[in-house]
C-alpha cells in the first residue's frame, strides 16, 4: 500500500505543477512568438495548426525535476546512482531537442538542425550513459528470463544501447504528429515501466526510478490538459526526445530492453511505416502508404484526428499490459 500511495502522491506533484507551468509557459510562448511551423506537405488539416506555441515539452520536463527536488527536500526519495543518470539523459535529449526547436523557430521553417548533427549529438549522449553505466557496475548482457538465456555482449553491449537510446528517441519523435498522440502513448509506457522498476528489486534506487515514471505520468497528464485536440501546445522535439531518451535508459537500467520493442509497439510501428514508405519511394518509386508515418495514412483515409488517437491508445495500451504480464508474471 506504500507505494500505491507514494506512486499517486508522484503523479498529484506531478500533475498540479504541470497544469501551473502550462498556464505560466503559454501566454509566455504566444508572447514570445515561439510557434510552431507546419509543413505545407502533411495536408490542409493541419493548416490550421500553424502558429500554435511550441516547446510545451518545458510543461512536464519542469514540473518533473521540480516534483523530485520537493520529494528529495520532503525526505521522500533519495537521488539515486540510477535515477541520476535517467535524469542526465532525459534532460540532455531535451536540450538537443529545445535546440531544434529552437531553430525551426528562428528560419520559421520545418527542418531544424540537420539529422546528422542530430544523430552524431544522440548518439554521443548514448555513449556517454554506456560509459557510466559500465563504469559504475553496470551489466553488458542481454537477459531473456523466460528462455534462460544470458548474453554477454561485451563491447557490442555498446553499440546495442546506441540502437536503443537514438532509435526510441527518434520513434517518439516521429510519433509526435497528431494532438494528444505522443504525451498519451507515454503515459502507457511510463506506466509499464514504472510497474517494471518497482519489479525489479535488485537495482540500485528501483523504487525512485518508479517514482520518477509516475511523476512523469503526472506531469504528462497535465500537459495533455493543453495538448489534447485542439491543441493549444505543442511539445515540440524538446518533449520528445527527452521522453524516448529516458523510456530507453529505464528499459535498460531495469533489464528490459527488449520489451521496449512491445511496451513501445506503437512508436516501433510508426518508424517501421516510415521507412518502409522511404525504401519504396527510392527503389521502386512507389507509395505503400497515402503518406507517413501511418497516423497519417488513417487521416488520408478519411479518419478523424481523435478516432486515430483513440485506437492507437488502445493499441498501446493492450501491448503494454502484454509486456507487464511478461515481465513481472511470467
Amino acid at each position: 500500500m506504500l507505494i500505491l500511495a507514494k506512486a499517486a502522491m508522484a503523479m498529484m506533484l506531478g500533475f498540479i505543477l504541470s497544469i501551473i507551468a502550462g498556464l505560466i509557459l503559454i501566454p509566455m510562448l504566444k508572447k514570445l512568438k515561439l510557434k510552431q511551423t507546419v509543413s505545407e506537405t502533411i495536408g490542409e488539416r493541419h493548416q490550421a495548426k500553424n502558429g500554435t506555441p511550441t516547446l510545451g515539452g518545458l510543461i512536464f520536463i519542469l514540473p518533473t525535476f521540480a516534483t523530485l527536488l520537493l520529494l528529495k527536500l520532503k525526505g521522500s526519495i533519495d537521488i539515486s546512482y540510477n535515477l541520476l543518470i535517467v535524469l542526465i539523459v532525459f534532460l540532455a535529449y531535451g536540450l538537443l531537442g529545445f535546440l531544434d526547436d529552437y531553430q525551426k523557430i528562428r528560419f520559421r521553417n520545418n527542418k531544424g538542425l540537420t539529422i546528422l548533427f542530430k544523430l552524431l549529438c544522440q548518439s554521443v549522449i548514448a555513449l556517454v550513459f554506456f560509459y557510466i553505466y559500465i563504469t559504475n557496475g553496470g551489466s553488458p548482457t542481454l537477459e531473456i528470463t523466460s528462455l534462460g538465456i544470458d548474453l554477454n555482449l561485451k563491447w557490442l553491449y555498446g553499440i546495442f544501447i546506441l540502437f536503443l537510446l537514438v532509435g526510441t528517441s527518434n520513434a517518439v519523435n516521429i510519433t509526435d504528429g497528431l494532438d494528444g498522440l505522443c504525451g498519451g502513448l507515454c503515459i502507457i509506457a511510463f506506466l509499464a515501466y514504472g510497474l517494471l522498476a518497482w519489479n525489479a528489486r535488485w537495482m540500485e534506487g528501483y523504487q525512485e526510478v518508479g517514482i520518477f515514471c509516475f511523476v512523469l505520468i503526472g506531469s504528462l497528464m497535465g500537459f495533455l490538459v493543453f495538448n489534447g485536440h485542439p491543441a493549444k501546445v505543442f511539445m515540440g522535439d524538446t518533449g520528445s526526445l527527452a521522453l524516448g531518451g529516458a523510456l530507453a535508459a529505464i528499459a535498460i537500467l531495469t533489464k528490459h530492453e527488449l520489451s521496449l520493442a512491445i511496451v513501445g509497439g506503437v512508436f516501433v510501428i510508426e518508424t517501421l511505416s516510415s521507412l518502409i514508405q522511404m525504401i519504396a519511394i527510392i527503389k521502386f518509386h512507389r507509395k505503400v502508404f497515402k503518406m507517413a508515418p501511418i497516423h497519417h495514412h488513417f487521416e488520408q483515409c478519411g479518419w478523424e484526428e481523435q478516432d486515430i488517437v483513440r485506437w492507437f491508445y488502445v493499441v498501446g495500451l493492450l501491448l503494454a499490459m502484454a509486456a507487464i504480464t511478461y515481465g513481472i508474471w511470467l
